[in-house]
């Protein structure tokens, strides 16, 4: 009997020094710009002002945390490799399984500690109205990475249109409730599944093309939405878009000013303050956020879910098994599409105006750098990159002039520092274990 024996290297001493200096290395870059130098007014002229010691900080910071980092992550899986040495190889396989319906330990931590602090949040700057808005973008930049990481992460298809089904999941609910009355709770399902629709009918004409090709079909697919939202004025109003959107409510009272019909505050009897409708918006976008990771990762647990990852690695090895490939590219263009669908209708709910200009390929171009960045498949991937690629710009607003182009450098340290995304080493859905012949 062959025995394969996988022998995990410990890092060395030198070795964990090299890759801290290196995390430190690229926190200095990205930290000059954004934190080492600002600009303060001084008589009517903008000058710029250093703080090479907050810099150091950061650096310092950056520098220890990545040591930290990685003694952490060694300890824990020296410690489940103990765990599993023990064990016969029937059960390593029950534990591999039941390890993937719980998700990888770190994973499920930093998961769980993400989820606190992004329900805490509002209760340490419930008042900072810039801070709150800023993580509403996070969130619905992190629910549409993960509508599209089912199609290019697990389904492994390219797509570059994918802000036309955020545009259609808005403009739904903005026509249904400014023309015929319709709430959010109504037009949400309604949006997602003519969503979903427009994703079949992209996918049907595209099943016979890979890679570029596909990638050039579906970003003709959105401009042609963009072009129709500019072009048909009676139905979207052209350029001018979309106004007096209704915001969400809750069971047909909404967060109005005192003495107005369907105040939610003088139906409980509290003081308006502006401050309420934002806070409720943001955990109203948390909370769909959180219904699409448990709705996708529950995906990938089913034979459907295991079927897009099995197309993504080998499509001729798949149509030899007797895998309907048209089904499955079908049902991941649909599902993708009807998630940005939901997306748009928060983001026309929040914004109370939408027009063409929101659904450029630039904002295609973020969410596929948010999926590609995060690591093509994972879900904790996706909310690190939204963190980072939302987080920058705002960071860079007091270098106007150079944001795109610290936002593009940025993207490539990332890239060139860790190729395969911030999370490349993606837990797979099925691990399978090989018991051998008992000798």
């Amino acid at each position: 009997m062959t025995a394969i024996v996988h022998a995990h290297h410990t890092p060395t001493l030198s070795e964990r020094l090299k890759d801290a200096s290196a995390a430190a290395f690229i926190a200095l870059i990205l930290g000059i710009p954004m934190i080492g130098m600002t600009t303060v007014d001084q008589g009517g002229f903008l000058a710029v002002m250093t703080r090479w010691p907050q810099l150091a900080l950061f650096v310092g910071l950056t520098f220890a945390g990545r040591i930290l980092f990685s003694l952490a992550l060694e300890t824990i899986k020296r410690r489940s490799q103990g765990r599993k040495s023990g064990k016969s190889a029937a059960s390593a396989a029950e534990a591999a399984n039941a390890a993937l319906k719980r998700g990888t330990k770190p994973e499920s931590v930093i998961g769980w500690l993400a989820v606190g602090i992004a329900v805490a949040l509002p209760i340490f700057f419930s008042e900072d109205r810039y801070i709150i808005d800023i993580a509403t973008s996070v969130l619905i930049y992190i629910m549409l990475g993960w509508g599209l990481n089912v199609v290019v992460g697990l389904a492994g298809l390219l797509d570059l249109g994918y802000v036309a089904f955020y545009a259609v999941g808005a403009y739904t609910y903005a026509l249904l409730s400014t023309q015929f009355g319709w709430g959010f709770w109504e037009a949400l399902p309604v949006a997602g599944g003519l969503a979903a629709l427009f994703g079949v009918v992209l996918g049907w004409p595209t099943l016979r093309l890979r890679g570029d090709y596909l990638a050039i079909v579906t970003l003709g697919f959105g401009e042609i939405i963009r072009l129709l939202l500019v072009n048909w004025t009676e139905l979207s109003g052209g350029p001018n878009g979309i106004t007096s959107i209704p915001r969400p409510s809750v069971f047909g009272y909404a967060f109005l000013p005192p003495d107005t019909e369907g105040s939610i505050a003088d139906l409980l009897g509290i003081e308006f303050s502006p401050m309420h409708r934002l806070l409720f918006l943001y955990y109203l976008i948390l909370l769909l956020a959180l219904l699409t990771n448990l709705f996708v990762t529950a995906m990938r647990r089913l034979p459907l879910g295991r079927a897009w990852e099995a197309v993504r690695e080998d499509e001729i090895a798949c149509k030899a098994m007797g895998i309907n490939v048209t089904t499955v590219k079908l049902s991941a263009f649909a599902i993708g599409a009807m998630l940005g669908g939901f997306a748009g209708v928060f983001f026309a709910a929040r914004q109370g105006f939408i027009s063409p200009e929101s659904f450029t390929f630039s904002e295609s171009a973020i969410i596929l750098a948010i999926v590609v960045l995060g690591g093509m498949g994972s879900q904790l991937g996706v909310v690190l990159a939204a963190l980072v690629l939302v987080m920058l710009p705002e960071l860079g607003r007091d270098f106007a002039e150079y944001r795109m182009l610290l936002f593009g450098f940025a993207m490539i340290v990332i890239m060139v520092w860790r190729p395969g995304g911030i999370l490349a080493n993606r837990t797979p859905t099925l691990i399978h274990v090989p018991t051998g012949d008992k000798a």
